[in-house]
């Protein structure tokens, strides 16, 4: 996954990129487990699809969409600037079936 800082999310969300964002924080033992369940969905992906950000880096953002807590994922679906905000990363199969929703 690329790291995203805040200018570039705002310019993918603008150009209405269909996007999945991996919010974590570096020393979170759940977003660890979270991101090696979000590497194996995203070769099952296009590429680029799966971005993160380090919630420190994107406090503009973190205000905007009220992101209450790590890990989060925003699902961007390119035609609505508000994202579906996910926080419970139940399973790979899960996590695989709610970013091709936004994919299509």
């Amino acid at each position: 996954m690329k790291e995203r800082n805040q200018q570039e999310l705002r310019r993918d969300i603008w150009e209405g990129c269909r996007l999945a964002v991996f919010v974590y924080t570096p020393m979170c033992g759940t977003c660890a487990v979270a991101r090696k369940m979000l590497e194996i969905v995203g070769h099952m992906l296009p590429e680029d699809m799966i971005v993160q950000s380090n919630i420190n880096t994107i406090p503009d953002l973190v205000q905007e969409y009220r992101i209450s807590s790590v890990p989060a994922l925003l699902l961007f679906n390119g035609e609505s600037p508000r994202p579906k905000i996910i926080y419970k990363m139940e399973s790979v199969q899960n996590l695989l079936e709610q970013i091709r929703g936004v994919s299509r």
